[in-house]
């Protein structure tokens, strides 16, 4: 990255994703001379660190991306429809975190260790896949190279930090109430803005935002159309089921799929796993070693583990994948997405 003194603003500063894409931006020295911090009205004037100093975070509006190269956003859909657009006009390269452009298909959804190229034909705004998404096709493209790829089943067990700070709040407040044999009213999930509201700790919810009418929620069917769309492989089989647990940070997944090429091994599998990019593999049953969300928290990669062949088709493998979905999930894959950006020169 030789270029210099990019003006990079970050659209939800004060947000938990926000905070990690300022963290990230810092630990990768990513090459700013400028720092904008946007945020609602109601953040403005917050301070926020960076590279120890403090920056104002200010309201963001159409004119605050002038001279902007480079504008992540993490501040909801309503704000990257009505602001990306006019961040796009006044020349900057917008990287979305919300769902707002993710099916649009005039915007790339990149994940960088499968799809990069796809930020050659950008026009202005590129989308950050859903964080369940990411970190399964991260774990998927190198054995469907390797191997082919035919179906995938895919059961998530997600952290409440998806749903945002209040969320972690609540989940915090329960379990205290319920060791305490205090009462307490859940406010927040599974859906803030449904009509009912479960106990989320020592609970696990079978619902990530609002049901569609063919019984799937949104949450599953982004996971679906993405996987769809990043993979190249609109042909391809996907189902999911999406269930919120009482884990703060670090998604995981129960995935199975099945391959193409006849005869593949769990052992083939772990060894393509093992040399791909951004991945981890941990998978060692004899000393109980495989993923999970608490020593995945605060990394950047995608651990991978409990691989193995299923017992009645010849095709079919079954994988445990997890990752710190505040990271990888959203905040390091918009870094890493800006990061590409330089290094394949799309920025002027």
């Amino acid at each position: 990255m030789e270029q210099k003194n990019l003006h990079v603003a970050v659209v939800g500063a004060t947000g938990a994703v926000g905070q990690q894409m300022i963290q990230t931006l810092e630990k990768r020295n990513f090459p700013i001379g400028t720092l904008t911090l946007l945020s609602s009205e109601r953040s403005a004037g917050k301070k926020v660190m960076f590279k120890g100093q403090e920056i104002e975070v200010q309201a963001a509006k159409p004119e605050s991306f002038e001279t902007v190269d480079i504008a992540l956003f993490s501040a909801g859909g309503a704000v990257s429809k009505a602001l990306a657009p006019e961040a796009v006009k006044r020349g900057a390269i917008v990287v979305d975190n919300t769902s707002a452009f993710r099916m649009d298909e005039n915007v790339p959804l990149v994940v960088p260790e499968v799809n990069e190229e796809d930020l050659k034909w950008h026009n202005g705004i590129i989308a950050n896949p859903n964080c369940s998404t990411i970190q399964m096709v991260v774990a998927l493209e190198p054995i469907r190279q390797a191997f082919g790829l035919k179906k995938v089943i895919v059961s998530t067990y997600q952290a409440v930090s998806g749903a945002g700070a209040q969320a972690i709040t609540e989940l915090k407040s329960q379990a205290k109430a319920i060791l305490e044999g205090a009462s307490f009213t859940p406010e927040i999930l599974p859906v803030k803005s449904d009509r009912k509201h479960y106990q989320m700790a020592f609970n696990a919810i079978p619902q990530i935002d609002k049901f569609q009418d063919n019984g799937f929620t949104f949450e599953e069917i982004k996971m679906i159309n993405e996987t769809k769309k990043i993979m190249h492989m609109p042909e391809l089989e996907v189902a999911a089921t999406c269930v919120r647990i009482p884990v703060i940070t670090g998604h995981s997944e129960s995935v199975y799929i099945e391959v193409e090429k006849d005869a593949v091994s769990a052992e083939e599998i772990k060894h393509v796993l093992k040399e791909a990019p951004g991945i981890v593999l941990q998978d060692d049953p004899s000393e109980q070693l495989y993923p999970m969300p608490v020593d995945c928290e605060g990394k950047s990669e995608v651990f991978v583990g409990r691989i193995r062949k299923d017992l009645d088709r010849d095709h079919g493998f079954h994988l445990w994948i997890v990752s710190d979905n505040l990271l990888k999930g959203a905040a390091w894959n918009s870094v890493q997405i800006a990061e590409s950006l330089l290094k394949l020169g799309l920025v002027k």
